[in-house]
């Protein structure tokens, strides 16, 4: 199914169009039809002379409905674009010019209608409307001159049937395997059945029991697929571009409303803030302080941080389901008409906290090209997980799982100067300037302090993230990513401590007092300095620990022996009749209860002794 639609001024025959193309009536409100004017979104379809099958969806043309209007015309891939023959070119078509410029859409045909009404100012309307739409996708959309009433134009060789066949044979195709994100246009519920959902499936694959989560105010919640209607008829799954009404289990109807997304699981980033570029109308620097934002058929109020006449930031009320390249129509709350459109360039920006960030970043965003890549993203962030890079549809996934640069679903070769580092995606100049910095904290904290068993994977994190971004620090923290930069630097990670390879911290200074300590424990293993003899040996903790990691002494809690202090005092042990006393090990080993006591611990620990009972111990053989 191709979906496409209707675009125009109030009352210029659109849902009649319809009507005459399709046999269906497209509004479905009483007041609708009592007052002959559409006020919400209508819907109806039809097979056109080359068997395609088409679906509408008529929107409203006042513009107290403006709202309505962009929610039918947001998610659909083409416009059929309605001027009256006997009005013309009118103030909502202007609305409707500028919407359709704001999305982007550069799919369509121009239909003027009730030609059998003004007959001899076709050709001025056309002209006008041609020249209305010449900064548009549009611009070289073709023409269709048709009178609903009369059934003049809608067949024949060069009739609107035959027409949108022609448009709608250009359409790029979707991508049937990509990930959902399904805008609701409507909810309601069936009985017996539960909360439906209708919108225009314009990417993925829905089918019965997937899983899905919805998006809206409420946070995401997670729901099942019942079931799947398009056309009025049941269906096991559905493929892209279609109408479609899904059926719901886990929500209720009334908790869904239009503007809501159904979308795959984990699949796609939440933005609340978001950088974007201006692509039609007034310049950002000229924005009210907030404006309504609608993107497919949501719309939700921002606040606008303006960089430039290019460039803004904006603030959304509620986090949306976004993406690099997603059209925005804005639109100031105190008018009814469009202000202009907007693309995303970034749905994760960075803070701007600082003096001067503002200023900064404004020119950085010159610099950024329009539709986002997995290489910029790179390029621009330095490191960036393959999940986000995908949550961005930036990157596919081909058979075997490598992921590939490109639009979801592509098979591209990886981006040149872009390391893979397991889920990390590097960029190449990023990860030598982290190594070489790396290298170079090792070698001057071993200039520095002989003694130091090298840099942590905590002070690495902090020195590769300096200048980056807050949510950065948290990044450069991980294992993976650490060791990578460990490997391109040419060291060695032991123990969480980063070091040249083959290195062992030495003992500078304290090489000679830690030699004095040896040679009197040689003369008596169990006879352990006392605090004052180490202070007076200038042996802080820090110089006795390097001794300890040097394999030079054995600590034990305050008291310092030999590393073969417990062997050899086991074998003293082991003469003993067991079990034995505290006071018989104290007096085997000659040496104090300062000393006998953390040391039997130490082998109660290794399992070489144990406890008998409360005052007794024995060897274990």
């Amino acid at each position: 199914m191709y979906v496409i639609a209707t675009a125009g001024h109030v009352d210029h025959g659109k849902s009649t169009l319809v009507r005459a193309l399709t046999g269906m009536e497209p509004d479905r409100w009483a007041e609708e039809k009592r007052r002959g004017l559409t006020i919400d979104l209508g819907f109806a379809w039809t097979v056109l002379p080359s068997g395609r099958d088409v679906a509408f969806v008529d929107v409203p043309g006042h513009e107290r409905f403006l709202g309505n209007m962009l929610a039918g015309l947001g998610p659909a891939p083409a416009v059929c674009f309605v001027v009256a023959a006997d009005e013309g070119w009118q103030a909502q078509s202007g609305d409707h010019r500028d919407a359709l410029a704001a999305l982007g859409l550069h799919h369509g045909i121009i239909v003027v209608t009730k030609a059998d009404r003004a007959p001899d100012r076709v050709d001025a309307v056309l002209a006008q409307t041609r020249a209305e739409l010449a900064g548009t996708g549009l611009a070289t959309a073709p023409a269709v001159v048709v009178s609903a009433v009369t059934g003049a134009g809608l067949d024949g060789g060069d009739g609107l049937r035959e027409q949108l066949d022609h448009v709608l044979a250009g359409l790029p195709a979707p991508h049937a395997s990509g990930r959902v994100r399904f805008w609701v246009d409507r909810s309601f519920t069936v009985r017996g059945a539960g909360a439906v959902v209708t919108g225009t499936l314009t990417a993925g694959t829905l089918a019965e029991d997937d899983r899905l989560e919805v998006l809206g105010e409420g946070g995401p919640r997670s729901v099942t697929v019942r079931a799947l209607h398009s056309r009025n008829e049941p269906q096991s799954s559905v493929g892209p571009t279609r109408r479609v009404a899904v059926n719901l289990r886990g929500v209720p109807a009334e908790s869904i409303h239009r503007g809501d997304a159904l979308v795959t699981p984990g699949a796609w980033p939440l933005a609340e803030t978001v950088d974007v570029r201006r692509s039609s109308g007034a310049g950002l620097d000229e924005t009210p302080g907030h404006l309504l934002v609608h993107v497919g058929t949501a719309t939700v109020s921002a606040h606008v941080r303006p960089f430039s006449a290019r460039h803004a930031r904006l603030t959304l009320d509620r986090a949306l389901p976004l993406v690099p390249g997603d059209r925005l129509v804005l639109r100031d709350p105190g008018s009814r008409s469009v202000f202009g459109g907007a693309h995303v360039l970034d749905v994760d920006p960075p803070a701007l906290t600082r003096r001067g960030d503002g200023r900064r970043h404004a020119a950085h965003l010159e610099t950024v090209p329009s539709g986002g890549s997995a290489r910029l993203e790179v390029l621009r962030r330095g490191a960036v997980r393959v999940g986000f890079l995908r949550r961005l549809g930036l990157v596919g996934v081909e058979a075997g799982g490598a992921a590939t640069e490109g639009k979801a679903g592509s098979t591209e070769r990886e981006p040149e100067e872009i390391r893979i580092l397991g889920e990390w995606w590097v960029h190449g100049p990023v990860l030598r300037g982290w190594a070489e910095r790396l290298a170079t904290a090792v070698e001057e904290l071993a200039t520095r302090d002989p003694l130091a068993r090298g840099v942590s994977r905590g002070a690495a994190a902090d020195l590769w993230g300096t200048g980056a971004r807050p949510g950065d620090l948290t990044a450069m923290r991980d294992d993976a990513l650490v060791d990578a930069v460990v490997a391109e630097a040419g060291l060695e990670l032991e123990g969480g401590y980063i070091r040249r390879p083959g290195h062992r911290a030495g003992l500078g200074p304290a090489e000679e007092a830690v030699a004095a300590v040896e040679a009197r424990l040689v003369r008596h293993p169990f006879d352990a300095p006392e605090g004052d003899d180490l202070t007076a040996l200038d042996l802080g903790a820090k110089a006795l620990a390097a001794a300890e990691r040097a394999g030079r002494i054995l600590r034990l809690g305050d008291v310092v022996l030999l590393p073969t202090a417990p062997a050899r005092a086991m074998r003293e042990l082991a003469r003993l009749q067991q079990p034995f006393t505290t006071s018989q090990a104290r007096q085997a080993l000659d040496t104090s209860r300062r000393v006998a006591i953390p040391l039997l611990e130490h082998l109660d620990a290794r399992g070489w002794t144990r406890r008998v009972d409360g005052s007794h111990r024995e060897v274990v053989r």
